[in-house]
This record gives C-alpha cells, sequence and structure tokens, in this order.
C-alpha cells in the first residue's frame, strides 16, 4: 500500500511538474508571433479608391470597427477595453488613424487586406483572440474597408495618440498558445453571394461578415472562424458578455425556439431590434448590443431568412435588467 501511494505521489508529482512548466512556458512566451508571409499577389494589392467602395467600406466599419477602435475624441485612435472581462487584463484596441508612426500610414493595401484576414500585423505580432479576424468576407467588402481605411474620413485623419503596451493576463495567453491560431488566407478568390438567394445572402451576413454568431453563441473560447455553425451553442446564446460598467449582460438566444428564442418574434420587430436596438418589450436593447444603422433592408431580412435555418436551441438566458429601466 505504502508503495503504491509512494507512486501516486511521484505521478502527481510529475504531473504538477509539467503543469507548472506548461503554464510558466504559456506566460512568459505571451501572444506567439507569426512570420507575415503575404503572398505575392497581395504584396502587390491596389485598392481602388472610388467612392462607392469608400461608403461600402464606412457602412462596415460602422457595424465591425468604430465601437471598438473610437476613442473619446471620436477619432479611431483606439480606447481601453473596458468592456473585457478583467481576467483578460489591461487591453487597448489599435491606433487606426493614417499617423505613419502610432496608426496605419505606413502600411500597404496588401498587408491591411493581410492583417484583416490573418491578425498578424507587419512585423509579425499576432492580434489575440478578442481581435476579430475576416477569413469568410468576401474580397470585395474586405477591399471596401481597405479603401475607407485610406479615405478622407475626419475618423482617420493621423492622431500620434499612443496607449500603454497591452498586459494581456494569463487566459488570454493561454487562448492565444492553445486554443486558437492565425486564419489561413482563402485558397481562391471570395465572391460576393447571390443577393437574391436571401437565405445564401443572409448567412454571409451574419457568419462571415458581420459574425454575429461570435456574441451570440454560448463561449467566445469555443468558437470556430472558419465553421461558424460549429461554435459551441451556435446562435443560441448566453455569452458572458460585460457593459462599460463591468456589468454581466448575457447574450440573447436568437434561434427560432419559441419558448427562450426569437421564435414568436414578427420580422418587424426583429428588424427595429438590429436596425434601431429597439427591445419588443419596450426601451432599448443593451450594450453591447447597439443600432446596426447601416445594415441594408436586404440585409437585414437576409439575416432574418437565415436564421429561420439555424437548427432552434432550448436555452433560457438570464437577460440583464437596465438599472436605467
Amino acid at each position: 500500500m505504502k508503495r503504491t501511494l509512494k507512486i501516486l505521489g511521484y505521478l502527481l508529482g510529475i504531473a504538477i511538474l509539467l503543469v507548472g512548466t506548461g503554464a510558466a512556458f504559456i506566460w512568459f512566451r505571451g501572444i506567439p508571433t507569426y512570420k507575415a508571409d503575404i503572398p505575392a499577389h497581395i504584396v502587390g494589392l491596389k485598392v481602388p479608391r472610388d467612392s462607392a467602395l469608400i461608403e461600402r467600406g464606412a457602412k462596415i466599419a460602422a457595424l465591425l470597427c468604430n465601437e471598438c477602435h473610437r476613442g473619446n475624441d471620436g477619432k479611431l485612435t483606439g480606447r481601453q477595453m473596458n468592456d473585457l472581462p478583467p481576467e483578460f487584463g489591461a487591453l487597448y484596441s489599435m491606433n487606426i488613424t493614417q499617423d505613419p508612426e502610432h496608426g496605419i500610414g505606413k502600411w500597404t493595401d496588401g498587408e491591411l487586406y493581410y492583417f484583416l484576414r490573418t491578425g498578424i500585423h507587419t512585423d509579425g505580432r499576432w492580434s489575440p483572440p478578442y481581435m476579430p479576424k475576416f477569413p469568410l468576407m468576401a474580397d470585395e467588402d474586405l477591399y471596401a474597408v481597405v479603401a475607407w481605411l485610406r479615405s478622407d474620413d475626419p475618423a482617420l485623419a493621423a492622431n500620434s495618440r499612443e496607449y500603454p503596451p497591452n498586459k494581456p493576463n494569463f487566459f488570454i495567453r493561454f487562448l492565444a498558445n492553445v486554443a486558437f491560431s492565425p486564419p489561413p488566407l482563402p485558397d481562391k478568390p471570395s465572391a460576393m453571394p447571390d443577393t437574391t438567394n436571401k437565405v445564401v445572402f443572409g448567412k454571409y451576413v451574419a457568419d462571415a461578415l458581420c459574425a454575429c454568431y461570435a456574441c451570440h453563441s454560448a463561449d467566445f473560447a469555443k468558437q470556430d472562424a472558419l465553421f461558424p455553425e460549429k461554435s459551441l451553442g451556435f446562435y443560441g446564446g448566453g455569452n458572458p458578455m460585460l457593459n462599460m460598467e463591468q456589468e454581466l449582460v448575457p447574450s440573447a438566444n436568437i434561434t427560432m425556439d419559441k419558448e427562450t428564442g426569437i421564435g414568436n418574434w414578427t420580422y418587424q420587430q426583429f428588424y427595429e431590434a438590429v436596425k434601431f436596438n429597439k427591445n419588443p418589450k419596450g426601451g432599448s436593447l443593451n450594450y453591447p448590443m447597439f443600432p446596426h444603422t447601416t445594415l441594408s433592408d436586404t440585409e437585414i431580412s437576409g439575416i432574418w431568412a437565415y436564421l429561420q435555418t439555424v437548427p432552434p436551441i432550448k436555452n433560457q438566458v438570464a437577460r440583464y435588467q437596465s438599472k436605467t429601466n
């Protein structure tokens, strides 16, 4: 018996040593770096600066970029991410103005395209999991974002605002080393879907363009950016999100389950919730949800049609009650 206990003690000690060694490696390594291996056809990319493309890029930016990168002065100089869990550490979003030193003024169109796809900076630094990557977005929409970033939008005017270096805690370092890695570039041109096929187009808008599933699934750490439908609790909500006051605001179940989802909503209620942040029960929906005013009627109706095809999930989410309501 003593011999058995002794062996178990040795095994436990070895296990603790291995876990400790692995944890130390992750901590001191931090967020991994990757070679910015940009293919030749992307290195030489020159995105047109036509007004239609810039306008489309501005609409996409209002959905995906501005909320996180807007500083207190309205410029896209970044901000402290107070709506991230404290276990993520002290984190700041990137200055994406045209400042050549502190922003993206020196980046080429190809470098911007590559970064938006993979999250890899020109110097090999990799943006951690809380920065979205867009491996499924159509080339045309990605070009539009690049065109907008090059535009004369006042919010993008060169600004030297600089924040302290990010200090990711162990959880983010662990995810970046173990659970996530840069998504691959598409192996062929990524075309816009047919807008007349509402379900296909709605899937593109919801999953590839806006990544609605990222908030409205169960857990950020258990998502699949290449195959969103494999994400845990796909559109079933419950993801423990935070508002700016660090209060828990679980995401809503937006599957068509009639008891716990939005299966009893009308299209008009869905439209007003998405477009204007209007709560069908009265008042406004709570942050982190915000009005998606730049989504077109075609895009919203497409999302609605697509959600009809997503398998319903019975998941009663304990909804946040605003102190002001």
